[in-house]
């Protein structure tokens, strides 16, 4: 079903930046959620990558040591994403490959506080996909997006049943496009296509990129078959690092 939701205008912010008198923070700390513990247990805690908009409305990063928290000024006018992407330098697994936590401004503001959580992360991809597409067509801004309206949609049980236990199944890039380019339409939340591609990379159980993925088992009699989707795919276990790339793979271990 096709419906607008660029009907959310950034000025409805204002009133939520007055609270008890009190001029909205001038700045927020940032706490990761607790990174799942299959992660940790194969490649130790991770770094963060933050990524938002700063005061300025330009986009910034900076890095979180593992146990950390940061405090980061950020524009209080619009809806302004926060992402953290934990990575792992030690076992070259840089920011971007590992799905990020997020929150988003002023939703899921607590006092001078941001809550990331995993679920927020895809919040804040489809932003940057939607403010990308948007470049030609400046009526439609992810600022303006519905974006509580959009987080209901998770709980609609008319939505793909994979994609709302696991919203990093979806082309978000895909979705942005066609949203900007026409309307938002909510049966786009479909599951991208994968290749079934065989790899005699070790039995066991293998844990993907999303913190909502279900691992992949597999007996010590088969030969395992990972679902392959367009561009760099990693899997973690007992055997390794597994980097997939169409039929290229390459297979490394893990020292903590």
């Amino acid at each position: 079903m096709k419906f607008n939701v660029f009907s959310f205008p950034a000025l409805i912010l204002l009133p939520l930046l007055v609270c008890c008198g009190e001029i909205t923070p001038s700045s927020y700390t940032i706490i990761p959620p607790p990174p799942p513990e299959e992660w940790v247990s194969l490649l130790g805690e991770p770094h963060w990558r933050l990524e938002w908009l700063d005061k300025s409305g330009n986009r910034r990063t900076a890095d979180i040591l593992p146990g950390k928290s940061a405090e980061i000024e950020i524009l209080v006018t619009w809806a302004n994403p926060v992402a953290a992407y934990p990575y792992w330098p030690d076992h070259n697994l840089p920011s971007g490959i590992f799905k990020p936590a997020g929150a988003m401004f002023p939703f899921d503001a607590d006092g001078s506080r941001l809550c990331l959580s995993w679920k927020a992360g895809a919040d804040t991809v489809f932003y940057w996909e939607l403010a990308q597409a948007s470049r030609q067509n400046t009526a439609k801004l992810p600022s303006n997006f519905d974006w509580p309206r959009f987080r209901e949609l998770f709980n609609d049980e008319s939505i793909n049943e994979a994609v709302r236990n696991d919203p990093w199944l979806v082309n978000w890039r895909s979705v942005a496009e066609k949203t900007i380019s026409s309307s938002f339409d909510k049966r786009r939340l479909v599951p991208e296509a994968s290749v079934p591609v065989s790899i005699p990379a070790g039995s066991g159980y293998w844990y993907g990129t999303s913190p909502f993925s279900e691992p992949l088992y597999f007996d010590e009699d088969e030969t395992p078959s990972f679902p392959v989707r367009p561009g760099l795919n990693v899997w973690i276990s007992n055997e390794g690092i597994l980097r997939v790339s169409g039929k290229t793979w390459t297979l490394s271990k893990v020292d903590l």
